[in-house]
């Protein structure tokens, strides 16, 4: 017994060694926009303003139309943010004989009213100038769409946002995909058509220069799609406990590193910020290839980046074929050595997408895709208690798994491993005097804390919880068999009053 559990224990510790050092460093929480590396203190203030400011919405929400009588107040808070940001250094955007991209958001919104006053508002308010919002009011009961009106007209940017209401929902659609699909139609008829979109949720709160921000990260590296997953709210007992760990579990689950390296086949993205290339868009066939799948961001991710792979399969055709004319040239079939040679040229597929490091901004799609972490755009989205957190993991967790049992039971029993053996070694091995079991846990444990501690410094929570992660895993499981048994039941993926 007690070899056996020696063996286990060093089977977790050999995991965690691999995770640490052989799953593309997801642990170290560092891929973040260039910008967001400097003046990090201001940002932290800037942030805590900002969770204040979602205080604020809340309480107004409540009272419906308060929510925007109570604006005024909250933009000056809002401008007192831009403010402190200004001094911040921004990416360079194309000069002026090149004109800026425009860009359009989609935000679909099903009952927002309480958070439109603050989160639309931070969209208004975006520095960035060809600018165009399409707010998609999906059925809501609660004023949605006034609210969304009344905001805009409260800050005089009744020209910058166009509030749609959201068609019946169609069979072979979840209802945020076809929000999002009748705000890019609509968006499709604006004059100019938008360069890229900004596919957003109503529940968050942007940063005033992040679309700046976001575009040149875009522009400076020839990207598709470019996402962040915004920080989320952690302020109750529940959130502090259970939200940094979704974060770290999804970072190992996609490896931001790995995601962002145009030659490995993982892609990801953030649903909650996302920024696309239109051209891009319409080469992977629209938001309806995705219509059914409640993992919307990372199924649009692999579409995206699949681009790249296709492309190079083109190529490595039209090369293949070239190949042929030259052969059947050189034995007198055909007369198309010129047509060969420069159509060679122009086919080769593993020329640089760059030219002389300058981006190409000729709105052809690229496949390269980059997702990232952000302190300076935040999620109000409340978690207050575990029932909460619970259902948001299980409405999606048994869908990661492809609805698959054996890779559920592989699920459970890789976490048994991974998180629950180090703890219950050196607990047990401690009473028993098995030293070595002991210290191999305790190892094991420390090597979990110690990758866990990144996540919780960006979520300003208390360094202990590292200690404490096996337990929350063991919540996560739970979760995790949760959403199998309601998939089982016929409950799947509820939002909102809707059941997938």
């Amino acid at each position: 017994m007690a070899e056996f559990g020696l063996g286990i224990t060093l089977l977790s510790l050999v995991i965690w060694l691999v995770l640490l050092f052989g799953r593309g460093l997801f642990w170290r929480s560092d891929q973040f926009l260039e910008e967001e590396g400097e003046g990090r203190g201001q940002r932290a203030e800037g942030r805590r303003q900002g969770a204040g400011e979602a205080e604020g919405a809340e309480g107004a929400g409540e009272a419906g139309e308060l929510g925007v009588r109570s604006q005024k107040s909250e933009v000056r808070s809002h401008n007192k943010l831009k403010t402190q940001n200004s001094k911040l250094s921004l990416p360079p955007l194309p000069t002026p004989h090149s004109p800026l991209p425009t860009v359009c958001a989609i935000i679909p919104a099903r009952n927002e009213a309480d958070l439109l006053p603050v989160t639309l508002r931070s969209l208004l308010l975006q520095t960035y100038p060809t600018f165009q919002i399409v707010l998609v009011d999906d059925q809501s009961t609660d004023g949605t769409g006034a609210i969304a009106q009344q905001t805009a007209q409260a800050l005089g940017q009744d020209s910058r946002l166009t509030v749609l209401t959201a068609e019946p929902l169609p069979s072979g659609w979840t209802g945020k995909l076809w929000a999002m699909e009748q705000g890019i139609r609509h968006a499709q008829t604006l004059s100019p058509q938008p360069d890229y979109f900004l596919l957003t949720d109503a529940d968050i709160e942007h940063h005033p220069e992040k679309l700046h921000q976001l575009v040149a990260k875009a522009q400076s590296d020839d990207l598709d799609l470019v996402s962040l997953m915004v920080l989320l709210r952690c302020k109750s007992t529940w959130e502090k406990l259970l939200i940094p760990a979704f974060v770290f579990f999804f970072q190992k689950l996609y490896p931001f590193r790995w995601a962002n390296d145009p030659t490995r086949k993982l892609a990801a993205a953030a649903g909650g910020c996302i920024l696309i290339r239109c051209e891009a868009l319409e080469q992977i066939g629209g938001l309806q290839i995705l219509r059914q799948a409640l993992i919307d961001d990372c199924s649009l991710a692999q579409a995206v980046k699949g681009l790249r792979r296709r492309q190079k399969a083109e190529g490595r055709g039209q090369k293949a074929g070239e190949a042929g004319e030259a052969e059947g040239a050189e034995r007198g079939v055909g007369s198309r050595e010129s047509g060969v040679g420069s159509q060679d040229q122009k086919s080769q597929d593993d020329l640089p997408l760059t030219t002389n490091n300058q981006p190409l901004t000729t709105g052809e799609a690229t496949g390269k895709i980059w997702l990232g972490l952000t302190r300076e755009t935040h999620s109000l989205r409340p978690y207050p208690s575990l029932k909460t957190i619970w259902d948001m993991v299980a409405r999606t967790a048994y869908t990661q798994l492809y609805y698959s049992p054996l890779l559920l039971l592989g699920t459970l029993v890789g976490m048994t491993i991974i998180y629950l053996v180090p703890p219950v070694s050196t607990i047990a091995g401690s009473l028993t005097g098995h030293w070595t079991i002991a210290l191999v846990g305790l190892a094991t444990w420390l090597l979990m804390a110690i990758a866990y501690l990144p996540t919780l410094l960006l979520y300003q929570c208390p360094p202990l919880l590292t200690f404490g992660l096996p337990a929350i895993a063991f919540l996560y499981t739970l979760m995790t068999l949760d959403s199998a048994l309601r998939h089982w039941r016929g409950q799947g993926g509820a939002w909102k009053g809707r059941v997938y």
